[in-house]
């Protein structure tokens, strides 16, 4: 059954460490749903983060394979209710005097907060899980999406259990 699973890597942060674990993917065929990257309190490590569409039988040979790499430090699979995963969209829409106060009302009930409005267009923030953003896209595509950008999925795992000191 196929199927998405979180992926959370501690690399060295060395040059081109973030094509050679994409790479991976790339040369078995696996399907990147989402991967984002970031340097971590101690620069000289990365956490990388990457959703991947498969079944449990793929999972298992990503996480071999990625264990391998000489870059990774540590490799966790992000659970849902053991761990927290976000993601951030920011969304520019066509909006006119007429709309503004319509729009304002669905980024009330999201949490959501603009960053910029212009003469015919607003830019909205809104971060949370996969299913917040899509049903704020969906109430909002009524409205012209002028734009949009995500940054992929990004998380931690709860509590100390599992935490890689180096």
């Amino acid at each position: 059954m196929e199927q998405k699973r979180v992926f959370s890597l501690l690399v060295d942060n060395t040059s081109s460490v973030l094509s050679r674990v994409s790479g991976l993917f790339t040369r078995r065929g696996y399907n990147i749903h989402s991967i984002s990257a970031g340097v971590t309190m101690d620069p000289r490590f990365t956490r990388i983060t990457v959703v991947v569409d498969g079944d449990d039988l793929i999972f298992e040979q990503i996480e071999k394979q990625m264990r391998k790499m000489v870059d990774v430090l540590d490799v966790k699979t992000l659970k849902e209710g053991v761990s927290v995963c976000r993601e951030l969209i920011m969304i520019k829409i066509r909006a006119n005097a007429e709309d503004r106060q319509a729009i304002l009302s669905v980024v009330d009930i999201f949490r959501a907060k603009v960053v910029d409005v212009g003469i015919d267009s607003m830019i909205i923030e809104l971060t949370g899980n996969q299913s917040k953003l899509d049903a704020f896209i969906r109430l909002v595509s009524d409205y012209e999406v002028l734009e949009l950008a995500r940054t992929g999925v990004t998380g931690l795992s709860r509590g100390m259990d599992d935490v890689k000191y180096l």
